[in-house]
């Protein structure tokens, strides 16, 4: 019977160990989804940071901190320069238009793997960006 009891509880507490370790990796991935990183779009005609790596649901906002109008650009019709943009299979593309001083645009990535994006009206002065999204 003390055998069999002490089986029980050692079954029991496994089970309560996995339940644990399930809702803290649940918990975990909420926490990368609420969490916005933030690039700032500057005079220098520079994404600030210009590479960033988000999880799966994170949101990237992107603030115009510039005296110019920029976009944020990840359509590939719209590059000058088919390397300056990138986007994961299946994920969708993304332009906020143009961004006066002060403006904000967010987007919420959905798919993992690299996406490579530009300014429209600074592209060619270099102004690209690129996300790296992983699960």
């Amino acid at each position: 019977m003390g055998n069999a009891l002490g089986i029980l509880l050692a079954k029991r507490t496994m089970l309560y160990l996995v339940l644990v370790g399930s809702m803290c990796a649940v918990g975990m991935e909420n926490v990368h989804a609420a969490q916005t990183v933030v690039v700032t779009l500057s005079n220098e005609l520079k994404f600030e940071p210009n590479h960033v790596t988000v999880h799966v649901g994170q949101t990237i906002e992107w603030n115009n901190a510039s005296v110019l109008v920029h976009t944020v650009t990840d359509v590939p019709k719209l590059a000058s320069n088919a390397k300056d943009v990138a986007l994961p299979p299946q994920a969708a593309s993304f332009n906020s238009g143009n961004l006066a001083p002060g403006a904000t645009f967010r987007h919420r990535f959905l798919v993992p793997g690299t996406y490579r994006y530009f300014c429209i009206p600074h592209e060619a002065a270099g102004m690209i960006g690129e996300v790296t999204v992983v699960k």
